[in-house]
């Protein structure tokens, strides 16, 4: 099997031991659950609504680094802190998605790296 990493400066970079995002076989492009954190490192800490907004912005810039946009995504992966900011989510995510939307799970987890409220990570196709 053949993988790269895909990586931008115009999304924040690793916090860990992982990649923005890892091409494999030229067929699919695996992207790290991204957290409100701007490139600079700024954590964004308002609400809902604004952290998913910026989720979405570095998802966008981590594709477009692969040359793919959100019509490209097959699946992604939704974690929230808590499942009262379903609602909110689903309003400013579906925009990205006006139509055939990606498969997808969402989940209420304990934690999320650095006490953020939401994290997604994707699949997309070539």
């Amino acid at each position: 099997m053949t993988r790269s990493v895909v990586s931008t400066a115009l999304a924040p970079g690793a916090i860990g031991p992982y990649s923005q995002a890892i091409q494999a076989e030229g067929k699919f492009l695996f992207l790290s659950g991204q957290i409100p954190l701007k490139p600079d490192g700024q954590l964004v800490l308002g609400d809902i609504n604004e952290q998913t907004a910026q989720v979405m912005e570095n998802l966008s810039a981590v594709l477009a680094a692969a040359g793919l946009t959100f019509a490209n995504v097959v699946k992604t992966t939704i974690l929230l802190s808590s499942m009262d900011h379903f609602g909110a989510v689903n309003a400013i995510y579906g925009a990205h998605f006006p139509s055939d939307p990606p498969a997808r799970a969402t989940y209420a987890v304990a934690g999320l790296p650095r006490g953020v409220d939401i994290e997604i990570e994707a699949i997309a196709v070539f």
